[in-house]
């Protein structure tokens, strides 16, 4: 027997005909002599009807025993389903296959779930045996889906002439940012390669190959904290483009996911993607990566609040802080409790506290304010962050960074109590103009905040070592719905600028060239101008499914602490193999009961795997 369609691709146009399908019994229904089973396969359900009248008995027989999550082939008749089985709700709901004959291709064993009733089963058993968690439905879809948004980006890209090149998995470690991968060589013991974190060197070594344009959709490895939006390996679609500026990238790029969108869901935008600098976000929205599905901007009221008589705000300004407001159209009748709840999350975020103001529809002014600001001043602020009779009003005073925190954080409660942040709406947004380097106050130096071989601004490039707070870089990211997609820059392609970043970095001439002399090599042999940029694959295809986590779209993801719950990676190797890299592990603290333990065992008395799989 050989399968002629998919279960799922059955139609009338079959019926009559010879049929063989085969898949896996999601469930059995025996009813008084006549049997039901839904065959299920990558493509969806078939029902398949055994029936003394016209099945051969050893295949009724079979049916009889067969056991859920079984696989199963069997050759028949597809016909109509009567008018009264006619299943509405599934592709092939009008067609019926009857079995003549029947072959068990494999058996189930003892199910530890059964996949066709997992949504309510916890994800740490799921993931430990993830094989039968991708049976379900929705996460067989997930990854069909993720491979139709990787297809349409290889097509977009390949029509704009770029070259998809492959750039080394084992390469150097230039650590500047999070952790390395680490690998042993076993030909040069005592030295290390690392996973790539990017291929950023390569690709820029690319540019002065002359390709011009490269992409790749490369796996790229960080070793740092998990959240629902991070793994440990990771997809990225990597791009670089040569002899271009900043804005030639982000036309590009925008061309890039309005063709993406518009092809896996149909999405089409009118207007251009939003733009703003990294100032402008963090002001209005006091995020780098602000959500624009919804609107309540952040209005700057520091001009003005010193004159309205509250101590909190004038105390503020003289220390140079801010006074900064939201104004939330037609919540004036927000309950005490949704008030009290808004001021302590304002507090768990870093506020001092929370003023507000309920401008009640009859004119009537609530507010804890107007035991200081007279009735006029007070006028004069509502208009100036656009209330109106019937508006919420809430305001933070603080230092700028501080601020900012409170009312992005803020922002998105907000969007989240009135259901403003529709799952099933799409906002891109380009925020451009980056500070060159934020300091590290663990390291207690300046750090890169997009990566060291990010261009300055010309005009900045005498503030490196003076003033580095004061550099912007030529850096951009682009945003969905609040999620920062990836980010990118024009790059250093000259030698000399890049030396005076790494200066300005802290590091001394000899660090330079040992870690990173092979691109300033590079650099002094006619490199174009270039930049690039990268983004999640993983993100972009967990924001455009709508799902929550990283794992719900990648077929077999780690947990929080980086291991796999399935193959119980990482684990210890045999001294054998250590021997052979030239590598002694130091003695663990563990007891002798704990030594021998398994590594699922010392695991599970460390931490509780289902709260490392929660997020």
């Amino acid at each position: 027997m050989r399968r002629t369609n998919y279960c799922g691709l059955f139609s009338e146009q079959d019926v009559g005909k010879p049929t063989t399908a085969c898949g896996w019994v999601e469930t059995k229904r025996d009813m008084g002599g006549v049997i039901f089973i839904d065959l299920v396969d990558r493509e969806g359900v078939l029902q398949i009807v055994f029936n003394p009248a016209y099945t051969d008995p050893e295949a009724f027989a079979l049916a009889e025993r067969v056991r859920n999550q079984s696989a199963l082939i069997v050759e028949g008749a597809m016909f109509l389903r009567d008018e009264e089985t006619v299943n509405p709700k599934i592709a092939t709901g009008t067609v019926e296959l009857r079995v003549d004959r029947a072959e068990l291709l494999s058996t189930c064993g003892d199910l530890p779930f059964n996949p066709a009733e997992a949504d309510d089963v916890r994800e740490d058993l799921r993931l430990r045996y993830r094989y039968l968690d991708l049976r379900r439905k929705r996460l067989r879809d997930n990854i069909r889906f993720r491979h139709r948004v990787a297809s349409a980006i290889r097509r977009f890209m390949d029509s704009e002439g770029f070259v998809d090149v492959e750039t080394p998995i084992l390469t150097k470690s230039t650590p500047e940012g999070a952790r390395d991968y680490l690998v042993p060589s076993r030909v040069h013991q005592g030295s290390f390669y690392a996973l790539p974190q990017s291929p950023q060197l390569f690709k820029q070594l690319l540019m002065v190959a002359g390709f011009d344009r490269y992409y790749q959709i490369a796996r790229c490895f960080r070793d740092e904290d998990l959240r629902a939006d991070r793994q440990p390996e990771f997809t990225q679609l990597d791009m670089e483009m040569s002899f271009v500026e900043m804005e030639d990238i982000l036309a590009t790029l925008e061309r890039l996911f309005r063709s993406v969108v518009g092809e896996v869901k149909g999405i089409h935008f009118d207007a251009p993607f939003p733009r703003l600098t990294w100032v402008e976000a963090m002001d209005r929205y006091g995020s780098d990566k602000p959500d624009l599905r919804f609107d309540l901007p952040i209005v700057d009221i520091t001009d003005i609040a010193p004159s309205m008589g509250f101590s909190v705000f004038s105390k503020a300004v003289e220390a140079g802080g801010v006074v900064r407001a939201i104004t939330v159209p037609g919540q004036s009748d927000f309950t005490r409790n949704t008030i009290n709840d808004l001021t302590d999350f304002a507090v768990s975020e870093g506020a001092g506290g929370m003023a507000w103001i309920a401008w009640r529809p009859s004119g009537e002014i609530y507010s804890i304010l107007s035991k200081f600001v007279e009735e006029k001043d007070m006028r004069i602020l509502l208009d100036r962050v656009n209330a109106r009779p019937g508006d919420f009003v809430l305001f933070s005073a603080d230092k700028p960074d501080v601020v900012r925190k409170v009312t992005g954080a803020l922002r998105l409660k907000l969007g989240d109590i009135l259901g403003l942040r529709d799952p099933d709406k799409f906002a891109f947004a380009i925020v451009t103009d980056f500070p060159m380097f934020e300091y590290n106050e663990e390291e207690g130096r300046y750090t890169a905040q997009h990566h060291p071989f990010t261009m300055p601004f010309m005009e900045d490039l005498d503030y490196l070592i003076s003033d580095p707070p004061r550099v912007r870089s030529q850096a951009y990211d682009f945003v969905l719905n609040g999620t920062e997609l990836g980010s990118g820059s024009i790059r250093i392609h000259r030698s000399d600028i890049q030396r005076r970043v790494f200066e300005a970095l802290g590091l001394g001439e000899e660090e330079i060239e040992e870690r990173f002399g092979f691109i300033l090599n590079a650099f002094t042999y006619g490199a174009p101008p270039h930049g690039g940029f990268a983004f999640g694959l993983d993100r972009l295809v967990m924001l455009l499914a709508g799902e929550q986590s990283l794992r719900d779209v990648i077929a077999f993801p780690k947990i929080r602490d980086a291991s796999c719950p399935m193959t119980d990676a990482p684990t210890a190797v045999s001294p054998d193999q250590l021997g052979a890299l030239g590598i002694c592990v130091a003695d663990s603290p563990l007891s002798a009961r704990e030594s021998a333990a398994s590594p699922r065992e010392k695991r599970r008395a460390a931490l509780n795997i289902k709260q490392l799989a929660d997020d």
